[in-house]
Formats: structure tokens, sequence, C-alpha cells
């Protein structure tokens, strides 16, 4: 065992995410890239207390982590999905009490081979990890990897099925959150602030998006997309992209988004360092941390917790191959213990902290007057504890933030998606009965060909058009 059990709640936490590129056989310099990731954490200056990682598919990448940062993560989990696994691993400072994953309902088609999210079972990993003495002293971790987008939305085909892998993890977030337990929700969502997956997650759990809630003006999407395009802003540079939209992915300050020409050069020159200042209008921020401190089930507690900071990190590269560590950028935050004070005390400040009672000021939700359903901080520190049968009201009224408008917009998805869906059955069905006249075709000429070679290419090729056919099918 070891002996990193607490008599009392730490000050701070500080949580990192990373997508760690580490698809066996497929990313370059993966063993090497993912070991020096495990000694930069090892080493990182803010040191982490709970780690996500997503696209560590290999238990030897993970055991070479796990190796590099025993000293302060002395916990982990791997956890395992799908045929390939799902990637997902949480480490930890302290000891991980409960683990599970659930998987996705609606997670990719078996038909798009090429494509593997079907067949890596995503999913959440969840860890329930005790960090004081008291029952309700547990931060339960959800670190995930959604769909990945293949077109840009309203078109992308898979829009659907992020959106209810989104629904499925704000439902696990907001179970936990109603427990009275710190909610730490981080990986790879692959979508853009204030696209539907994302209003419909800070929506849907009591939990804020740490990056949107230090940096509101901060970017939407990359400059390119049109969303971003219509606030008007001028393209940013790459620092700007880093230190104020949390850009963490196709950013020009990562190797692996540079052009082939570009990476040969690399290889073969040594360091080529980019100028911060250039604009960068592909980078965009898929990647989340999102907190809550679930104290909108005990609305007489008087403990919060503060998002003191966050940060774009593993931004550097490695020492001898000179390449990115990974084809994203992580993300690290820090949140801070705050003791509220008595209602007495008579501080009528704002409150900064985490007040989960704000959660319904989302875009989603407007009450029929058109105003949100504020409880705001200042009512909630000047005003008496609350009685049972007034926190059971004011949880209704909160937890009420999910209007007809959001429902109507599913269920038009939902019907969109199931049109198309059956329009491309049909062209399976087809696709299929044109491999089978293939594959007869060519078991006919078997029959009539003289050569021996002849023969072999008609049957390879009967073979393959008929595999093909079953597998679209």
């Amino acid at each position: 065992m070891h002996p990193h059990n607490s008599d009392e709640l730490p000050a701070k936490i500080n949580v990192l995410t990373l997508n760690c590129w580490g698809l066996k056989y497929i990313s370059e310099y993966r063993r090497e890239r993912l070991i020096e990731i495990g000694k930069r954490i090892a080493l990182s200056e803010n040191t982490p207390h709970i780690v996500g990682l997503q696209e560590c598919w290999s238990r030897e990448d993970y055991h070479n982590i796990r190796r590099e940062t025993r000293e302060i993560l002395p916990y982990g989990k791997f956890y395992f999905s799908g045929i390939f696994g799902g990637g997902l691993a949480i480490l930890s400072k302290w000891p991980i009490e409960e683990s599970t994953m659930h998987a996705y309902p609606l997670n990719g088609r078996p038909s798009a081979i090429f494509r593997g999210d079907w067949y890596v079972g995503k999913g959440v990993a969840c860890a329930r990890i005790r960090i004081g003495p008291a029952a309700a002293d547990i931060v339960d971790v959800f670190c995930t990897h959604l769909h990945a987008p293949y077109e840009r939305e309203p078109r992308d085909s898979y829009i659907c099925h992020r959106t209810a892998q989104a629904w499925e993890i704000a439902k696990l977030m907001k179970a936990a959150a109603e427990k009275g337990h710190l909610v730490v929700g981080l990986g790879d969502f692959n979508m853009l602030p204030q696209s539907f997956a994302h209003r419909l997650i800070t929506s849907h759990a009591p939990v804020k998006d740490v990056w949107g809630h230090l940096h509101p003006d901060s970017s939407i999407g990359a400059a390119i997309d049109s969303a971003e395009m219509s606030r008007k802003k001028p393209v940013p540079s790459a620092d700007f992209n880093i230190s104020e939209n949390g850009a963490t992915c196709d950013s020009i300050l990562n190797t692996w988004r540079w052009s082939k020409s570009q990476q040969k050069r690399l290889k073969r020159e040594g360091p080529m360092p980019v100028d911060g200042q250039r604009p960068d209008p592909l980078a965009k921020r898929l990647d989340y941390i999102f907190v809550g401190d679930g104290s909108f089930s005990n609305f007489s507690s008087l403990r919060k917790w503060d998002i003191e900071s966050a940060r774009v990190c593993m931004l550097e590269r490695h020492p001898h191959l000179h390449c990115s560590l990974s084809d994203h950028f992580g993300v690290e935050a820090t949140i801070k213990l705050d003791i509220a004070k008595e209602a007495d005390d008579g501080d009528e400040g704002p409150s900064s902290f985490l007040p989960i009672q704000k959660h319904v000021e989302s875009s989603l939700s407007r009450s029929p007057a058109g105003e949100a359903d504020l409880i705001t901080a200042e009512n909630a520190e000047n005003s008496s504890p609350p009685s049972q049968a007034n926190a059971a009201v004011a949880r209704q009224q909160q937890q009420a933030t999910l209007t007809a408008d959001t429902y109507d917009q599913i269920l038009y998805m939902i019907s969109d998606y199931s049109a198309r869906e059956r329009f491309h059955r049909r062209l399976r069905f087809f696709f299929f009965f044109f491999s089978f006249l293939v594959f007869l075709g060519c078991m006919i000429g078997v029959w009539f060909a003289a050569r021996a070679f002849i023969v072999f290419i008609l049957l390879i090729l009967g073979s393959f058009f008929l595999l093909c056919g079953q597998m679209i099918l």
C-alpha cells in the first residue's frame, strides 16, 4: 500500500488530460513518445494529482507511463473494452476505490472498419477516488474519447452518435454530483466549444468547462469555421491560440500537423522552431476538463471548489526525435478548496466558486419568461441554510435545464439520422447484390479459364467482392 491516505482534504487538486496518439503499429515513434509523456507528467511544474489518458491502447505503453510516474501517481487503472480496447487510463495520487467501464450504446458502425470507432468499444472510464476521511470526500472521475467527426457539422454522419455519447457522460456526471461528490470529466470530446454536444453536457450535467469558465471570450472553433467567422475576430496567432483559446488540436506548433515534406525535413535537420506569432487558422479546442463540486445536492454545505487556473500543456517536443509528444496537446487545471463564510459574516462580494446553481446559465436553458432560473451565489451566501423542502424545490429548479426546444432538436437529429440510415441500408443491399453477381461471374469464369494464373486472379477477385459485400451489409 502507498501512504497517500489523507486525514484531511487537499487544498488543491491538479488535473491533467491528454490524448496520447498511441495507435500500435500505426502511430510513429509511439513507444518513445509515450515514455517521454510519462517523464513530462512526472516533471510537471504543477504536479498532477489526477490524470486521464486517451488513445493509450497498449498495455506496454501504459506500464511505461506508470513506471515514470509511480512516485507521484501510485494508483492507476487501464480500462478494457471492445475488440482492441478503448485506449483509456486513469492515474491518481489517491486510492481508487471503485472503477468501471461504461460502454456507449451508440458508437459507430461495424462496417466502417477503416475508422475503427466501433471496434475499440468507446465509452467512459469511471473511477471513484477517495481524497479525504469523510464519506463524501470522493472525486468521481470520468475519462472519455467521443466518436471522431469525419465531416463538418451538421453534415457529419456521426453527429447523432456523438450527441448520444455526450448525453451518456452527462448523465453519469449528473448522477455523481447528486451524491455530493466532486465531479471531474475529462478527455478528447471531439467537439467544439458551444457546439450542441458541448451545450448538452453543460446543461444536462451540473458541471463547468474549466477553460470556458476562465476564458469566456475564447474561440468557439477554428478561425475558418463558420461559427467562429461570424464573431468577426482576427485570425489568431499560434501563441494566442494556446494561451487564450486553449487550442489542443491542429496547431501549427504541433509537428504531427505539418506536411509530409516538413516532417521529413525535421527528421533530417533536427529542431525546427515555429514563430508563435504566425497566423494559426486551423487550431481548435477538442480536449476538455469539466468540473462540478456537487454542492447543489446540499445547499447548506459551506465547502466549494474553485477553478483556479487552466492551461494547455505537453507543448514540449521529444528531446531526441524533435517531434511533438502527441498529435494533441494536453490540458491541465487546478481546482482549489474554499470554505465559504457563514451567512452572518456579511460577505456580499461576488463568488468565483464553482456554484453548481449557476449551470442553468447555459444557452440551452431559459425559463418561459426568458430568464435563466438562476440561484445566484450572493443569494446562497446571504440567506440562511434552507429547509429540506426548500432545497428539494431548488434542486428541481436547477435540474430543469433542458427545454422542449432541446428535446425537439434531438428528436429532429434522430429523425434525420434514421432517414439517412434507411437510404444507406438500401445502398448497402444493392452493393451486396452487385458483389454477389461479381463473385458468381468470377466462379463461372474459373470454369472456362484455361490458364492457372487467370483462375487464381478470378478466385481472389470474387472472394474479395463477396467479403466486401458481406461486411458492408
